[in-house]
C-alpha cells in the first residue's frame, strides 16, 4: 500500500510518519501490524503503532538519512505486512558476553525484537575494540539489571 505523509517531528530529535487509519485497515493485521517500509529507494522494517489517536511508524536517524529526508518533508510511503521472524545478528562479542552471563542472557532473549536491536545496532556501529568492548559491558550491565 502506498501514501503521501509528512515527516513529523516529536520532541528534540525522534521522528516518524503518520499512516492513515484506512491503511492500517487494510493491511488487515491488527492495530500494531509488523511491515516493511519503503521511502524512496530505502526499505526497513518496523511496527504501526497508535500514538495518541494517530497510527506512526518510527523513522531512526539512520532511517532518515538513508532516505534523504528530514521533519517536515512530505514523503510518498509504501508498507507491505512483515510475517517473517524478527531475530537480530548479534556480534560475535555481545554473544560471548550473553553467552557467559546467563541473567543477562535470559533478559536479552524476553526483549522485543526492536529492544535487542538497540544493544546490537550500539556495539556495531563502535570502531575502536575498545569502544565496542566498552558497549558490550553496559549492555550485558543494562541486561542485568533489568534495563532494556
Amino acid at each position: 500500500m502506498r501514501f503521501r505523509t509528512t515527516v513529523e517531528l516529536g520532541g528534540k530529535t525522534a521522528t516518524g510518519l503518520p499512516v492513515p487509519a484506512e491503511v492500517v485497515e487494510g493491511l488487515g493485521a491488527g492495530r500494531r501490524p509488523a511491515v516493511h517500509v519503503g521511502i524512496g529507494s530505502h526499505t526497513y522494517r518496523s511496527t504501526i503503532t497508535p500514538r495518541g489517536g494517530v497510527f506512526m511508524i518510527p523513522l531512526s536517524a539512520e532511517n532518515r538519512a538513508a532516505a534523504g529526508v528530514s521533519a517536515g518533508d512530505e514523503v510518498e510511503v509504501s508498507v507491505e505486512l512483515d510475517d517473517q521472524p524478527r531475530e537480530v545478528v548479534v556480534p560475535e562479542e555481545l554473544a560471548a558476553a550473553l553467552a557467559a552471563d546467563d541473567d543477562a542472557r535470559a533478559a536479552f532473549e524476553r526483549l522485543s525484537y526492536s529492544h535487542q536491536l538497540q544493544h546490537v545496532l550500539a556495539v556495531d556501529g563502535a570502531k575502536a575494540p575498545e569502544t565496542r568492548q566498552r558497549r558490550v559491558a553496559k549492555a550485558v550491565e543494562m541486561l542485568r539489571t533489568g534495563q532494556r
